[in-house]
């Protein structure tokens, strides 16, 4: 049984940390109400041995969170997309149905942590492979007094209250599973949102990969660009990762670099693949 991270948001997002040059940017800026802390990031089972997930309020206030089982599927751009019961195959429902967990339905105090007990239930017969889902921790909005509520000029109340949740993938490994790696056509893009460091990278074999991806240009001993959180689902052999940078790190992406892809620290932090690029 392995686990890994620790995860901080305030909205439903799927996000990297990014360490150049001394310049962290965290995941997602933080609120000073209804934040929450779930630690770990993410869970893989390979075994009939049980976990926990930390939740932690780090708001002002009391919130409540509901906890629910969702299915996600990873596209070419990296992305997780919702998939409803209809769109599900055999695997992802059979993924849903093995994992069980409880509390459903958690009241935080600030700075009051409470467990979520995390277990799985696999068939005899259970063909190898990775099966995966994710939890989802939402929180549940408080209900206003009708006082409280503005009115518009029509006489109609109008309430717009923004649902906050945090994603977490629990992965089950079934055999002796195996993953390769590669990284190609790395490059500088532009867009209106500034200038990103993109790569496409490759998955073969029967499970994901995750870990953490170094930039190094030659002859400078430290990485000028981190990210982790970094993953390849089943579902895909190739998507694009995408990684936002700073004008003064995307002037030093020029020349001979290499990317390196690195196991997290605790599943043995050893190097998945690397590439020896040129950019110009």
């Amino acid at each position: 049984m392995k686990t890994s991270g620790l995860k901080r948001f305030n909205k439903l997002y799927a996000g990297f940390a990014i360490i150049g040059s001394a310049l962290l940017l965290p995941n997602m800026p933080a609120h000073a109400a209804g934040d929450l802390l779930v630690a770990p990031t993410r869970i893989v089972l390979d075994g009939q041995r049980g976990t926990e997930v930390i939740l932690n309020n780090i708001g002002s206030e009391t919130a409540t969170y509901r906890v629910s089982l969702e299915l996600r599927r990873m596209t070419a751009e990296g992305k997780l997309k919702d998939v409803s019961a209809e769109e599900a195959n055999q695997v992802e429902l059979a993924a849903k149905e093995m994992i069980r967990y409880a509390p459903r339905r958690v009241t935080l105090p600030p700075n009051q942590p409470q467990a979520i007990r995390l277990g799985i239930r696999p068939p005899q017969d259970l063909p190898d492979g990775e099966y995966r889902a994710h939890l989802l921790f939402r929180a549940i909005p408080k209900a206003k007094a009708v006082t409280e509520l503005e009115s518009t000029s029509g006489g109609f109340t109008i309430a717009l209250t923004p649902i906050y949740g945090v994603t977490i993938p629990v992965i089950i490994r079934q055999g002796n599973l195996q993953a390769t790696a590669g990284i190609a056509n790395a490059r500088v893009e532009t867009s209106g949102n500034g200038q990103a460091f993109a790569f496409d990278l490759s998955r073969t074999g029967d499970r994901s990969t995750y870990g953490e991806i170094r930039v190094r240009k030659q002859g400078e001993s430290e990485p000028i660009l981190v990210a982790r959180g970094i993953a390849i689902y089943p579902e895909v052999e190739r998507r694009k990762v995408t990684l936002p940078v700073p004008a003064d790190i995307a002037a030093k992406l020029k020349g001979a670099i290499s990317v390196e892809y690195y196991e997290p620290d605790n599943a043995g932090g050893g190097l998945i693949t690397k590439s020896q690029i040129v950019l110009r």
